[in-house]
C-alpha cells in the first residue's frame, strides 16, 4: 500500500510552513507541546496579513461580486439578523431572490451591525490558498470567516467555537476578552448555547486574557475557549481560521461504523428477537461479544479517509484551460499532481477528492511517482496515462498549476 500525502500538495511550500512563519511565532514542535488543542496563544506583531485580505476586499465581495446567502451572515445587538433583512433580488437577467442588497448592508453596518463574510476559502483565493496549506501542515480541515465590525460595537455576545481558531487582525483594532472553558473540547454537537448559563457566569469573572488586537496580531484559541470581542475607535476588519480537529471521538465513531457494516453480514445479528420480547435479556450478551469481536477486527481507516476527503475540496480547476491542456498534449507536456487532492493509492486504485481510477500493474510505478507533487514531463509517465489523468481531474499544467498559484 502507497499512501502519501506531503507539503508537495502545495508546490509553493517551501522553507517553513505557514503555522510558523506567519501564525505562531514558534516551532512547529513548540506549538504542538504547549499550546495546540491545550491554552491560548497571542502572537504580537506576526506580519501584514492584508496580502490575504483587506477591507477593499469587503467592499469588492460586498459590491461587486453578487455573492448570495449564506456568505454573509449581519448580527447587531448579540443576534443575527434574518437574511431578508440585507438581500433582494437580483434585478435583470437573474430571478435569484437572495442576493446581497449593499444598500440594505450599508444602512445596517451604519447602525451597529457586523458584517460575516463565511467561507472565504471558497470565494476569495488568497485565502483559499492559505487555507489549503494551513490545513496540510495541520492535517485538519480549515475554513476562513472574516468579521467587519464598526467602531465601538460586538457582533456576538461571549461564546465558545467548537472548533479551534486563529484570529488574524487585518484593519482597526479590536478588544478581546478570553476565559478558560466550562466544557473542555466541545464536540461537534455540543454548541455554547447548550450551556448560557455556565458560559453567562463564566464570562462575568476575571478574564483569562484581556487584550486589544492591531493589525499583524494573531490570536490563538483552542475549542471551548470563551470570547467576545469589540471594535475600538475604527472599523475593524479580521480573519478567522477555523481549524475543525478531528477528535478521539471521531475515530471512535469510525471504528463503529466499520464494526456495524461487519455485523450487517453476520446472520446470527440479522436474527429477530424472541416473540413477546420486553427487554434485551440473554440475547445483549450475544450482542456485546460479537459487537467486541467485530471491534477488534475492524478497520477505521477507510471510513476515516473517506470523511476527510469530504471535509475538503481540490485545487480550483479551470476547464478551458484543462481542455486546452489535453488539446496539446504531447511527450514534452509539463503536468503535476492536482493541489489539495489527498490522494491515496491503494493496490491498483487510486482514491482522491476528484474520485477515483484503477489502474494496470504496470502503470502503478508512474501513477507511484507523480503523487510527490513534484512537475514531470509527459512522456516519462506515458502520453496515455497523463491524458486519462488530465481529463479525470487529477493532474494539471504544471503552467496552468503556477498561475493559481497553488
Amino acid at each position: 500500500m502507497t499512501t502519501l500525502r506531503t507539503a508537495h500538495e502545495d508546490p509553493g511550500a517551501t522553507g517553513p510552513g505557514v503555522l510558523e512563519a506567519r501564525l505562531t511565532g514558534l516551532g512547529r514542535e513548540e506549538f504542538a507541546r504547549d499550546f495546540w488543542a491545550r491554552t491560548a496563544l497571542l502572537n504580537r506583531r506576526a506580519g501584514d496579513f492584508t496580502d490575504l485580505f483587506s477591507a477593499a476586499a469587503v467592499d469588492e465581495l460586498i459590491a461587486r461580486r453578487g455573492l448570495r446567502t449564506p456568505f454573509l451572515r449581519v448580527a447587531k445587538d448579540g443576534a443575527t439578523l434574518p437574511d431578508t433583512a440585507f438581500t433582494s433580488p437580483a434585478g435583470v437577467g437573474a430571478t435569484i431572490a437572495d442576493q446581497l442588497d449593499d444598500t440594505a448592508l450599508w444602512r445596517e453596518f451604519a447602525d451597529g451591525a457586523t458584517l460575516v463574510l463565511q467561507a472565504l476559502h471558497r470565494t476569495w483565493e488568497p485565502v483559499a490558498r492559505f487555507c489549503t496549506r494551513l490545513g496540510t501542515e495541520l492535517g485538519h480541515p480549515v475554513q476562513a470567516n472574516a468579521y467587519v465590525t464598526p467602531p465601538q460595537n460586538r457582533g456576538f455576545d461571549d461564546h465558545y467555537d467548537v472548533h479551534d481558531v486563529f484570529v488574524l487582525q487585518i484593519e482597526g483594532t479590536k478588544r478581546w476578552l478570553v476565559h478558560r472553558p466550562v466544557h473542555p473540547d466541545p464536540l461537534r454537537d455540543q454548541p455554547w448555547t447548550d450551556r448560557r448559563t455556565a458560559v453567562a457566569e463564566a464570562a462575568a469573572s476575571e478574564p483569562y486574557l484581556d487584550v486589544v488586537l492591531a493589525p499583524g496580531d494573531v490570536l490563538y484559541l483552542p475549542r471551548g475557549w470563551l470570547h467576545a470581542a469589540q471594535a475600538q475607535g475604527a472599523v475593524s476588519v479580521h480573519l478567522t481560521l477555523g481549524i475543525h480537529t478531528w477528535t478521539r471521538y471521531a475515530l471512535a465513531e469510525q471504528l463503529a461504523q466499520a464494526a456495524l457494516a461487519t455485523l450487517r453480514e453476520d446472520p446470527a445479528m440479522r436474527a429477530t428477537l424472541p416473540l413477546g420480547v420486553d427487554g434485551p435479556g440473554g440475547d445483549l450478551d450475544l450482542v456485546r461479544a460479537r459487537l467486541s469481536a467485530a471491534l477488534d477486527q475492524a478497520d477505521p481507516a477507510p471510513l476515516f479517509h473517506r470523511a476527510r476527503r469530504a471535509q475538503g475540496r481540490p485545487a480550483p480547476l479551470g476547464p478551458l484551460a484543462q481542455l486546452a491542456a489535453v488539446d496539446t498534449l504531447g511527450p514534452g507536456t509539463p503536468v503535476r499532481l492536482r493541489g489539495a487532492l489527498a490522494p491515496r493509492l491503494e493496490a491498483n486504485r487510486l482514491t482522491t477528492r476528484a474520485g477515483w481510477l484503477d489502474f494496470p500493474d504496470a502503470e502503478l510505478p508512474a501513477v507511484a511517482r507523480l503523487l510527490d507533487g513534484a512537475p514531470h514531463r509527459a512522456g516519462d509517465l506515458g502520453v496515455a496515462l497523463v491524458a486519462r489523468l488530465l481529463r479525470a481531474g487529477v493532474l494539471v499544467s504544471d503552467d496552468e498549476h503556477a498561475a493559481h498559484g497553488d
